[in-house]
């Protein structure tokens, strides 16, 4: 590669872009010569562990997406998590928020976010470091999410490069805890979110490059009953048996999925007794539930805690606990507005897109930030690629990386009033 020739065409085509609003030819060749450098940051991003519980590497990732997002020019902040929201798994402290905000000449406000934690245990690196075959970049954790983080450095040095600064605000938040249910960030999501005119969120587009106006919504149910031990040969009628008791309780609760809605709960896990001939003084359950309104969350909840009052033994204690572990994102006709202006962006450069309305897998932070947002909300914004979670086969398609920028670079402008020529 002769690099002098590509640097003296990028500063030549910088000055032409200083003197007018940019071409969409001269933006596409904008986003093609970034790539190296995303790269290059992805690089560094994976070579950092940065798992849900690992407080030191997310504290080492955090500065180094501060460091980068104070050298493009944003006013950086590190946000503690403080209005955290506990559930059965969460743990004591979670990491922090790298919070950036980019002042232009316009008034819209626009919010980026993605997440730096994963699901990998620390020591995974070195069976699955970064690495380029072809097409492909492979890493630890290089589609879910930190290709979504190096979408955004590269997305806002591109907006600089092209001169590009015509919203009012551009805000980037990128939280740690997304893969333990974001106990400690959510509020901040959720409060800074419903300030904006738009925002994007930089989960991987999945294989075939689209983005998702809907994603389930993601709930736990705790089920435990408390009951008295006693011998159960010689004096069973002097006990009150949990487990018969959380057989009734379960059995009352089967019926609750809606398959028409979308509503669904599964008891997945159940314990109780500690020995064969002693009567179960406690006994507990887990359920699954996903959903795809807000609102099914809130009457499922209100129909467990009525079931869950009769009970078969009545001197058993029965309690249930129920748990938003995640809120489901809902399609809305401004999102749906964006997402034609997505597919009409990508149609300058050839390419189709698919917009997912309904959803079809796990939950993420863009339903959090729809919460209470008076402007669209859009997920699956970062790199195609495939594998996430995976231990062995994680990556993102390098040739995504133009016309993704080039696509955010574009829904940027429009929403602040600004256009290609």
């Amino acid at each position: 590669m002769q690099v002098r020739p590509l640097i003296a065409a990028a500063a030549l085509l910088m000055a032409s872009l200083a003197q007018a609003a940019p071409t969409s030819q001269q933006l596409q060749e904008l986003a093609r010569q970034e790539q190296p450098a995303l790269l290059e940051t992805l690089r560094a991003l994976v070579e950092i562990e940065s798992g849900s519980r690992d407080l030191d590497g997310l504290a080492a990732l955090a500065g180094l997406i501060a460091g980068k997002l104070k050298a493009l020019g944003g006013e950086v902040s590190m946000i503690e998590p403080g209005e955290v929201y506990r559930m059965e798994d969460t743990p004591e402290r979670q990491g922090q928020m790298v919070k950036a905000q980019f002042k232009g000449r316009g008034s819209n406000k626009l919010l980026l976010i993605a997440h730096m934690d994963t699901v990998y245990l620390k020591g995974m690196l070195k069976d699955q470091p970064f690495r380029i075959d072809g097409d492909r970049a492979y890493g630890l954790a290089v589609a879910d999410d930190k290709q979504g983080v190096a979408t955004i450095l590269h997305a806002i040095a591109l907006l600089q490069k092209a001169g590009i600064d015509d919203y009012g605000t551009l805000t980037v938040l990128i939280n740690g805890d997304e893969e333990i249910s974001s106990p400690g960030s959510r509020a901040t999501i959720t409060r800074t979110a419903a300030e904006q005119d738009m925002t994007l969120s930089f989960e991987g587009a999945g294989a075939q490059g689209g983005v998702r106006l809907a994603t389930s919504g993601i709930g736990s149910a705790y089920l435990s009953v408390e009951g008295r031990s006693s011998h159960a040969g010689a004096r069973p009628e002097g006990g009150v048996n949990a487990l018969t008791e959380l057989a009734h309780q379960l059995l009352q609760m089967q019926d609750l999925s809606e398959p028409g809605t979308g509503l669904k709960l599964n008891w997945t896990v159940a314990q109780a007794g500690t020995n064969r001939n002693v009567i179960p003084a406690q006994a507990t359950a887990q359920a699954d539930a996903r959903a795809l309104r807000v609102a099914d969350f809130e009457r499922l909840e209100k129909e467990l805690q009525r079931r869950v009052q009769h009970r078969r033994l009545p001197e058993a204690k029965v309690q249930l606990k129920f748990e938003l572990r995640r809120p489901p994102l809902e399609a809305t006709e401004a999102s749906r507005a964006l997402a034609k202006r997505a597919q009409a962006i990508y149609a300058e450069l050839g390419l189709p897109m698919q917009v997912a309305e309904v959803a079809t897998g796990g939950g993420t932070d863009a339903a959090f930030a729809a919460l209470r947002a008076r402007g669209p909300v859009i997920e699956g914004l970062g790199l195609t690629g495939f594998g996430a979670h995976s231990n062995d086969a994680e990556y993102v398609d390098i040739r995504s990386i133009p016309p993704r920028l080039y696509l955010v670079t574009r829904l940027i402008m429009e929403m602040s009033g600004s256009a290609v020529k």
